[in-house]
């Protein structure tokens, strides 16, 4: 089964062409990096393969099911784990880690409703997975930066999402808090019952070894999509960024460097 099929999408708003002929397709069991600078278009694509909006044209599905035909949007977004920074200050404050997990359950926020014994377990089991067993009981608003990240995660993953989307992340996090997140996310992509993950980011050392595709969006259009280390290279980057960037690897990691005059500078 295709994860995501998009077909000449485009969306506009108003004068304003946000997605213009984007072509995507996921297959089941691949993770994507979505890569783009700020303002490229990658909220304008999160909100279409969410169903928050329908494109201008184009033809797109989602697990499965095409945009248009069905009344599909509540369906969609529970088979749909997200994971946006957005949606923190969404949680109640007070709810504790536990619970914050447990209402992925119900793609609720807050948990409102009685959970099973097979939910109590489950999540409990994601706790453990993602490293947040020691603090499931600590109020969500005491939580640090990155303890909030993993708990939504969590939340994502209550629902055995069929496609997890991580939009930005690792976004306020410090070095040492950012790595933890990102060796988190590593275990889930290598469980055998692993979602396909999407991975939103500008930042090109966030990407992990398990992340094999990438799809380069640049002011509303595809630039390049394909094998990452086809694609992640110096003459790709120079050609996407318009200046000399230099890519090095180093632990199957790429590292992004521009040029200065003579100088090579760590990006």
């Amino acid at each position: 089964m295709k994860i995501l099929d998009l077909e000449n999408i485009s969306r506009r708003r108003g004068d304003k062409t946000l997605l213009k002929n984007v072509n995507w397709q996921i297959e089941q069991g691949e993770h994507w990096i979505l890569y783009g600078m700020n303002g490229a278009g990658k909220t304008s694509l999160l909100d279409l393969i969410n169903a928050y909006f329908f494109p201008t044209q184009g033809k797109i599905s989602v697990l499965g099911m095409e945009f248009g035909k069905t009344y599909l949007a509540e369906k969609l977004r529970k088979q749909i784990g997200f994971v946006s920074s957005s949606l923190q200050h969404k949680i109640p404050p007070s709810d504790n880690a536990y619970e914050v997990v447990l209402s992925g359950a119900f793609a609720s926020i807050g948990l409102f409703e009685e959970t099973t014994a097979e939910m109590d377990k489950r999540g409990v089991e994601i706790l453990k997975k993602l490293g947040c067993l020691d603090y499931a009981n600590r109020p969500y608003e005491t939580l640090s930066q990155g303890e909030k990240q993993r708990v939504l995660i969590g939340r994502a993953l209550m629902a055995e999402p069929a496609l997890l989307v991580l939009d930005e992340p690792t976004n306020g996090l410090d070095f040492i808090a950012r790595e933890e997140l990102l060796e988190a996310i590593e275990r889930i992509t290598k469980q055998p019952d692993a979602p396909t993950v999407i991975y939103v980011t500008h930042h090109i050392e966030e990407i992990l070894p398990v992340f094999d595709k990438t799809l380069l969006l640049k002011d509303g259009e595809v630039f390049a999509s394909g094998n990452m280390e086809e694609l992640i290279t110096s003459e790709g980057l120079s050609k996407f960024f318009e200046i000399p960037v230099t890519v090095m690897w180093h632990n199957n990691r790429p590292l992004l460097s521009k040029a200065i005059g003579n100088e090579i500078t760590a990006k």
